[in-house]
């Protein structure tokens, strides 16, 4: 039978109310009681009743992320993994349970709006936001506390946000390729709905610019970032421009689609450079702009965490900073 906040209490020799300010993480305990409260908890391996504490808090403990992705996407892009891992590494800290859910269609926003606004969850972290989402819009009319991985296309939905500066990331990577001496330097962009994607492709025409280098439409290929549509995109580049010297893929999955191509077309003179440097670029020695996912997760979850406890963020956008992983392919 689990043990009762009674039967800790009288462990601790303390009142009931003392065990439930404890547990609650009031500041009005001394240090030496809460401290004798919790290793009589953990002599007495307690675990609150969650149900009944939400209704006295009106808290469920429960934090959700959705990613508006398909599973199949979600479960082979490394992406995704490091960000997870930094929020639950994160939540782990605060007692929180993580609920993860995706959606993509209209329907599936629909029913998760009920859901999220029912009240069975004390805040929202949203990823990989495509076109205008409305659901940032529609979870604060709702009152539920949200916050961004990642810029959304209309600057309205904004409001907190946790990215990485992904213009100056590509940058970085088309510089590095001229002053390798490149100069016929092709891109193979994100979807343009999202506005990594947008930020991605303006970073490698900045780095285009910066050196005097006109842009070419020839040397632009879309993809969706993934490994697939990488490989799609390096066939038509290398169709429309055989010269091309280099490759800027903004993700690491369409940067291995792109190399598997070239390899196939004996092109081991061409340069590539992806975006995330995941252990994938690591194991083929790509080239790859290194962003902080982990990070990324963590600085998500305290940013909820802090709305969710009423506090005022010093800054609702915070941008993180990337930097080049210099490898083989370039």
């Amino acid at each position: 039978m689990r043990p009762t906040i009674e039967e800790v209490a009288a462990h601790a020799g303390v009142g009931r109310s003392t065990v439930s300010r404890v547990l609650n993480d009031s500041s009005k305990v001394r240090p030496k009681t809460r401290l004798t409260v919790q290793k009589a908890i953990e002599e007495l391996s307690y675990t609150p009743n969650r149900a009944a504490r939400s209704l006295v808090t009106r808290r469920t403990d429960t934090i959700a992320l959705v990613i508006s992705e398909s599973p199949e996407r979600v479960f082979s892009d490394p992406f995704f993994a490091g960000v997870v891992r930094g929020i639950s590494a994160q939540l782990t800290s605060s007692g929180k349970q993580l609920l993860m859910t995706m959606a993509r269609s209209s329907g599936e926003r629909s029913s998760l709006e009920s859901y999220l606004g029912g009240g069975h969850v004390d805040g929202v972290l949203l990823l990989s936001l495509h076109h205008e989402d409305p659901l940032p819009s529609r979870l604060g009319r709702l009152g539920v506390p949200a916050v961004l991985g990642g810029r959304p296309l209309d600057p309205a939905l904004a409001a907190h946000v946790v990215d990485v500066d992904n213009q100056a990331g590509a940058y970085l990577a088309v510089r590095h390729l001229i002053e390798r001496g490149r100069r016929r330097i092709a891109t193979i962009t994100g979807p343009m709905d999202m506005l990594v994607s947008v930020h991605r492709l303006g970073g490698y025409r900045d780095g285009l610019t910066a050196s005097g280098i006109e842009e070419s439409s020839d040397l632009v290929a879309g993809g969706d970032f993934g490994e697939r549509s990488g490989a799609v995109a390096m066939r038509a580049l290398l169709a429309r421009r055989p010269d091309l010297d280099a490759v800027f893929a903004a993700s690491d999955l369409m940067a291995l689609g792109a190399l598997w191509v070239l390899r196939e077309a004996g092109r081991a003179d061409v340069a590539v450079v992806g975006f995330d440097d995941s252990p994938l670029a690591e194991q083929a020695g790509l080239t790859s702009v290194h962003q902080p996912v982990e990070d990324m997760g963590r600085e998500m979850v305290r940013l909820l965490l802090m709305l969710i406890g009423g506090g005022t963020p010093s800054r609702s956008i915070l941008v993180l900073t990337p930097h080049l992983a210099k490898r083989e392919t370039s």
